[in-house]
């Protein structure tokens, strides 16, 4: 195989040196250039097919999220990735010896530009890289091949140079506002994460970090011995923490070895928290706890930015000094007890048969009250039992060994900083109203793990595996469950960090703002659903903010943002590993960065919908708002990044506007399909504003709507467009019969707009014409 690889590239190298007359072949009737023949080489001489910009809407000087220039840019330290992916060299071209590579950006020699000769792309097979237990076994692969795709189109057009620039320009703004304060530009450097840096610094590596960090998370969650310690291990690097070595569980043979286990581990994780807090005086923890909620959450119906951005500011600012390594210690103290061996051994606790035992707050059997020095531990029997946590102020754990139960708030805060909640079994319930409840925190650790049964978690703010300033876990292991809250719910975290991970089964989840997989300001936050036909819903009652276009915010489903005015973004994640699942969004959601955040979606598998905007309102009826939805689906705004991976199934994609594979204002956005006879609608893969936009889909029929795919607009009004390069825009699509709205047709090359703009339609080798034998020579046909 490497042998007759190689003989194809030499024989390229000789056909790319041909005449130009020699190498085009014409697609007949179609007017546009086709592929060559046998090797997938685009024909030298392009032709810019008819488009129409997208429109930008108009800028005006107040805060709005996505259309006016920022006072200007971003900031800190450059530092390479600490998760290098391990990709296998592709067979396809890189630069040579004497040529600067595109991404690095880091020669002193002036732009070259490529000769006649280079090598054309590499073919439609990615090369086998190691299989990977999870996702599409050649995603890594593909996305090298993707990478070689765009860098090979810029060197053909000589727009490399150009994109030189950008990636020049990028870093010198990130340099500029790397300052936590006075950097004349609405952008400081405060809280501002390395990894972030890098990946803006390096937009052409970025998809392939993006896709091993997914896929390394999936890995770790199937885990279901050690894997949450893992997830935590890698949520550190990421967020700029020092590793720490995991905790080994116990042997825990026997429910008092358990037991002994949520002991310990409950004083263990006491203990870091305190340790969290002590570079604070006690004034300033005052501080924090008596705002953090009413100035992040409670006043806030904007997802970009607060109403009181000064003392958000300050807040930061405070969070920034606190020891989070030592949060993130107390979350790794806690999560061994989410082991099936622990549970196991917790379920076999027997019944108690003395006297009833009683507790303020709690109705039904109680089987056991521990007193340590961290707080009381409650096991309750295995009858329908009812709690309401908030009237058991001195209760640090509760285990509930079986029936349907239901618990009511629960709050962790500074008054009650540490809560275990494990429920062995049963239909539950979870109600409340506070913050801080449901697996959840305000400056707190709180664990919520529930085994078995089909539950229902109703909340308002900051609940079910979310934080602000803390901890905050929610484990369910199986059952068709129901997931309700406003904002800040279902794995999403500011100043630490909220995991909810769901094991199995058909599960529903919605909120309206800032939630399934969201990360703020120094917040790590992940959603993984791991099986079942889900559906997934944020948006449908907060008003967005461009007086412009209808609609509602979202900010929801895998999305890192910052905050404008106050703080750079944190990291937001969002996995589910199987089953035919429906996304509703609104505004900014669905594996989107803002401001200089970073987002990731990820679909392992399925035949999934992604619907923008919602089609009901948050509470249910219709909506007030026209349907209309701008930033979703692979998106960045304003110095970011966001990612979304789909490996499996016929996918649909929707979008109104800045969707789709779509990036604004010095950003990066990549949309990968990895198979599937995929439909999409929105931008489909645009950069503006200084961006780089790619849609890229391998394998299957496609259908590409509207008249947007790959444009790059010739102009901007954010960034002088000579520094900064331009616009780069792309949409990929190897094999499959492709409709495109455009007008462009399969196997096809084509510059859209400026030489920043691409549709690239490439066949797979089994697509090709097999060709036809010359006749002998010597003979004539019969009958002539």
């Amino acid at each position: 195989m490497r042998v007759g690889r190689s003989l194809a590239w030499a024989i390229l190298a000789v056909w790319a040196a041909l005449p130009v007359s020699a190498v085009s072949i014409s697609a007949a009737g179609s007017g546009q250039e086709a592929v060559g023949p046998a090797f997938l080489v685009p024909p030298v001489d392009e032709r810019a097919a008819d488009a129409t910009p997208e429109s930008s809407a108009p800028g005006n000087s107040t805060v709005h999220p996505g259309n006016d220039a920022p006072a200007d840019r971003v900031p800190v330290n450059h530092a390479d990735s600490d998760d290098q992916p391990n990709m296998p060299p592709a067979d396809g071209p890189s630069p040579k010896p004497d040529e600067p590579a595109l991404e690095g950006n880091r020669t002193s020699e002036g732009p070259r530009q490529a000769p006649e000769d280079d090598p054309a792309p590499p073919d439609a097979d990615p090369p086998p890289p190691s299989t990977p237990s999870v996702g599409a076994p050649l995603a890594a692969g593909i996305v090298r091949l993707m990478q070689e795709e765009i860098a090979a189109g810029l060197r053909k057009r000589g727009a490399d140079s150009q994109f030189r620039r950008f990636e020049a320009y990028a870093a010198q703004r990130l340099d500029t506002t790397a300052a936590s304060r006075n950097t004349g530009s609405e952008l400081t450097g405060n809280c501002r994460l390395r990894w972030f840096d890098h990946m803006l610094r390096n937009p052409l590596k970025a998809p392939a970090e993006a896709e091993k960090f997914t896929r390394d998370l999936q890995k770790a969650v199937l885990k279901e011995h050690g894997g949450l310690g893992e997830v935590l291990a890698i949520a550190r690097r990421k967020m700029d923490l020092p590793d720490r070595a995991p905790r080994r569980l116990p042997e825990v043979d026997s429910p008092e070895a358990a037991l002994e286990l949520l002991r310990q581990s409950l004083i263990d994780a006491q203990a870091h928290y305190a340790a969290a807090l002590r570079p604070l005086n006690r004034r300033e923890v005052r501080e924090l706890a008596a705002g953090l909620y009413s100035v992040f959450t409670a006043n806030a119906r904007q997802g970009h930015t607060l109403p009181d951005r000064t003392r958000a500011r300050r807040l930061t600012d405070l969070m920034e000094r606190m020891d989070r390594g030592a949060l993130y210690a107390a979350a790794e103290d806690l999560v061994l007890l989410a082991d099936p061996r622990v549970l196991d051994q917790l379920a076999a606790i027997p019944e108690y048969t003395g006297a009833p035992l009683q507790m303020r707050g709690v109705s039904g059997t109680i089987a056991r009250i521990i007193e340590t020095p961290a707080g009381t531990i409650v096991v309750g029997g295995r009858s329908d039992n009812t709690y309401h946590l908030d009237d058991m102020p001195g209760v640090a754990a509760v285990v509930d060994l079986g029936g349907n139960n239901t618990y009511y708030e629960g709050t962790v805060s500074l008054r009650r900083p540490v809560l275990v909640v494990i429920d062995l079994e049963g239909d539950d319930k979870y109600i409340g109203k506070k913050p801080g409840i449901q697996g959840a925190a305000v400056m707190g650790i709180s664990v919520l793990i529930d085994r078995d049964g089909n539950d229902t978690y109703q909340a308002v703010d900051v609940a079910q595996g979310s934080a602000l300033c803390g901890v905050g876990i929610l484990i369910d292991f199986g059952g068709d469950d129901t997931f309700v809250g406003l904002r800040r719910a279902q794995g999403t975290a500011l100043g630490g960090v909220g995991i909810l991970v769901n094991r199995d089964g058909h599960d529903r989840y919605r909120a309206a703002m800032w939630s399934q997989g969201f990360g703020h300001p120094l917040g790590f936050g992940l959603l993984a659903d791991l099986d079942g036909d889900d559906h997934y819903y944020t948006g449908g009652l907060y008003p967005n903010s461009y007086p412009e276009t209808p609609g509602y915010e979202g900010w929801g489903q895998g999305v890192g943002s910052g905050i404008r005015q106050v703080a750079n973004g944190g990291i937001g994640v969002i996995l589910d590993g199987g089953g035919d699942d429906v996304y509703e969004y609104d505004y900014f959601s669905h594996g989107g960065g803002y401001w200089t955040g970073l987002g990731f979606a990820r679909d392992f598998a399925g035949n999934d919908r992604r619907v923008g905007g919602t089609k009901t309102a948050y509470h249910g009826g219709r909506r007030a708002e026209r349907d209309f939805v701008r930033f979703g689906c692979g998106w960045a705004c304003h110095y970011a990044l966001g990612f979304l991976f789909d490996d499996a199934g016929d996918d649909l994609y929707t979008g109104t506007i800045m969707s789709t594979g779509f990036a604004w204002d010095l950003a990066v956005a990549y949309l990968i399909d990895f198979d599937g006879n995929d439909v999409y609608h929105g931008n489909q893969g645009n950069g503006a504003q200084a961006g780089l936009g790619v849609l890229f889909d391998y394998n299957g029929d496609d259908q590409y709507h509207g008249n947007r795919q790959g444009y790059a607009a010739p102009t901007m009004t954010y960034h002088p467009i000579r520094e900064a390069g331009g616009n780069f825009s792309f949409l990929i699509d190897y094999g499959g019969n492709d409709t495109y709205g455009s007008g462009a047709r399969n196997n096809s090359y084509l510059q859209r707009g400026s030489p920043g703009g691409f549709i690239i339609d490439r066949p797979r080798r089994d697509e090709l014409p097999t060709p036809v034998a010359d006749k002998p020579a010597g003979r004539e046909a019969a009958g002539s």
